[in-house]
This record gives structure tokens, C-alpha cells and sequence, in this order.
């Protein structure tokens, strides 16, 4: 049961980072790189999940979906069939990691050189200057999924074998008094979480010291 749970939890935590990559890589570049009305509004909308409880994002989710919501299919005709399943652990867990992938990703800004246009110097120059800091902003998102809890048990609850995480596992070993079970998804959560923390630290460390000595070159 625990492997299931952790194997489950990987799983959409992994869904979760790439879904936030697509649009969270382009609108950190956004965020870092151009000025455009309304900057700061987008920013802080961005940024909300962090401040906000998760139960809050989770229920303001719950909310928009509803059958009768903005996103409901007796408004749009179409049912996203997302509530109380594994589509609601990864909605949930992408918007709570989010502002956390969008503000680690921000690029550096690069100076255009012998004449390339836009495109090409964010192609040659801006990733793989900021690769590295990229790929830390996704493991520090994906760890965020990992242990996300109150938005996802809101958005698709808690059901054994459907949308259990680890985090919702352990609560509910706690509540049962399961505390065998409780400590060995906590073992695993930390380990996961140390391991994240650590690449993600190296990563941005190793990047700094790639910039700065291709500024003292």
C-alpha cells in the first residue's frame, strides 16, 4: 500500500512539473526580461498561491469547477470530469508549485550580441545561461507536488487508491492512529524532499559559479 501511494504520489508530481513548465517557463522570461501594462498585477497573481491557504486555492479550484462554476460543465457544456479524481491531485499540486518554478526560473538578462535577433539570442545565449537555474526551478516545483496536502484533498479528496497522496496518507495514519505507517511516509518525504532541496541548491550554486567566471573571462 505504501509503495502504491509513493509510486502514485511520484507520478503526479511528475505530471504536475511538466504541466507547470509550459507555461511557467515562458512568463518567468516574461517577468524577467520585458515591461508590459500590467507587470506587477500579473506578478502578484502569480505569486498568490504562496501567501494564500491551500485549503483557500483549493476551494477557490473547487469553486470554478463546480457543475454550476465558471468552469462547470452547466456553464461551458463540457464536463472536464476533474473533481474527486487524479486530474484534481495534478491541477492542485501545478498551481500550488507554480509562483515557486515561476520566481527560482526567472532568466538573467542577456545582452544582444552581433545582432541577433530575440529569438535567437533566448535560443543560444538566455537557456543555457539559465539552464541550469531551470532545472532547479522544476525539482524545487516538483517537491512542492509532492507535498502538497490542502489544495488537492479539497480539489479530489482523499479515496485510497484514487487520489491518495503521501501527504493525505499521512494524515490519515495519523487519524487512525497508524503511526508505523505514518512514519514511513514521512521517512520517505523527507528523503525525497532533502534530496530535492540539496540537487536544487548544487544546481544553483554550480550556475553562479559558471556566470561569474564567464564574467571574469
Amino acid at each position: 500500500m505504501v509503495t502504491e501511494i509513493v509510486l502514485a504520489t511520484l507520478t503526479w508530481a511528475t505530471l504536475s512539473t511538466l504541466l507547470v513548465a509550459l507555461p511557467g517557463i515562458p512568463l518567468a522570461y516574461l517577468l524577467a526580461r520585458r515591461e508590459f501594462f500590467g507587470k506587477r498585477v500579473v506578478s502578484t497573481l502569480v505569486s498568490m498561491p504562496l501567501v494564500l491557504p491551500p485549503t483557500a486555492v483549493g476551494y477557490l479550484l473547487l469553486r470554478l469547477l463546480a457543475d454550476s462554476g465558471p468552469l462547470g460543465w452547466e456553464t461551458t457544456g463540457i464536463d472536464l470530469d476533474i473533481l474527486l479524481t487524479w486530474k484534481g491531485v495534478v491541477l492542485a499540486c501545478s498551481v500550488m508549485s507554480m509562483p515557486l518554478v515561476v520566481r527560482t526560473a526567472r532568466l538573467e538578462s542577456v545582452a544582444r550580441t552581433l545582432g541577433d535577433g530575440p529569438v535567437r539570442v533566448f535560443v543560444t545565449i538566455t537557456l543555457p545561461l539559465a539552464a541550469r537555474g531551470l532545472v532547479a526551478a522544476l525539482i524545487l516545483g516538483f517537491a512542492r507536488a509532492m507535498g502538497e496536502f490542502g489544495a488537492s484533498v479539497i480539489v479530489a479528496g482523499n479515496i485510497p487508491g484514487q487520489t491518495r497522496t503521501i501527504a493525505s496518507a499521512i494524515f490519515s495514519a495519523q487519524q487512525a492512529g497508524d503511526s508505523s505507517q505514518a512514519a514511513l511516509l514521512l521517512a520517505v518525504a523527507l528523503a525525497v524532499g532533502f534530496a530535492a532541496i540539496f540537487l536544487a541548491e548544487r544546481l544553483a550554486s554550480d550556475r553562479g559559479m559558471f556566470l561569474t567566471a564567464g564574467i571574469d573571462q
